[in-house]
């Protein structure tokens, strides 16, 4: 995993995530993994210049305030590249083989909701601050009425998965959420998951629809990333 992050590095990634699970979704569900925070902190150490985060955090599984505090300490182990990646969470095996109450969504969402304005409030008290001040928040997930009002309320950056179409109605759901709560919609960047050789025609249409980072599958466990130099040289001919 270390090889597979400093590979990306040198390929010229600008960002590298890891997960929020305790199995694999994929393959062997009983096969071998490592929990997320964990992961991270290893991963600030190990790189110099990506930055990094969970896609996404599940709120479930950590008080607001710990998670906060723990993204904070990663912050400084990276010199300041950390995202605060969060979602409700959807996995259930996940919330029981770990005991964690798995609700359904709406109450995932509910929590999601309240736990937002304890981030912030939490961020404001740690000393010392992220090194990055603010820190910047992902909030991952597609739904219209709640997620990406919360987004809208709460996050720096959006990720979802959809195609360019869809991507184009997330996000000017998101701007209607921005307008209606306050926010200047050009203050969230739009992300999207789960890129792929297919997607590669389609890369225009998704910075047409206001879409600014694109973010690749690796597998695991060989961790291709042959895709990505391919990428990297499509964001570099589009920036030149």
């Amino acid at each position: 995993m270390r090889d597979a992050w400093l590979r990306a590095e040198e390929l010229g990634a600008d960002t590298v995530f890891t997960w929020d699970h305790f199995h694999p979704l994929h393959g062997d569900p009983d096969g071998n993994h490592f929990e997320c925070w964990t992961w991270l902190g290893a991963m600030a150490e190990a790189t110099e210049r990506v930055e990094l985060g969970a896609l996404v955090t599940c709120n479930s599984y950590r008080n607001p305030e710990l998670l906060t505090d723990m993204a904070r300490t990663v912050d400084h182990i990276s010199g300041g590249r950390l995202i605060l990646g969060i979602g409700a969470g959807w996995f259930r095996r996940d919330y029981e083989e770990y005991g964690y109450e798995f609700g359904t969504f709406p109450s995932r969402l509910r929590d999601l909701d309240a736990a937002m304005p304890r981030i912030h409030s939490r961020m404001a008290k740690l000393r010392p601050p992220p090194v990055r001040n603010p820190m910047p928040i992902m909030v991952g997930g597609g739904g219209e009425r709640v997620t990406l009002r919360i987004t809208a309320q709460h996050a720096d950056i959006w990720n979802g998965y959809a195609d360019p179409e869809q991507a184009a109605h997330k996000c000017a759901v998101l701007d209607d959420w921005c307008r209606r709560v306050g926010r200047d919609p050009a203050a969230i960047e739009r992300s999207i998951g789960g890129i792929d050789e297919r997607a590669l025609p389609d890369l225009d249409r998704y910075l047409d629809a206001g879409v600014t980072h694109l973010i690749m599958d690796t597998g695991g466990p060989e961790w291709d990333l042959s895709l990505l130099p391919k990428l990297v040289e499509w964001r570099d001919s589009r920036q030149g």
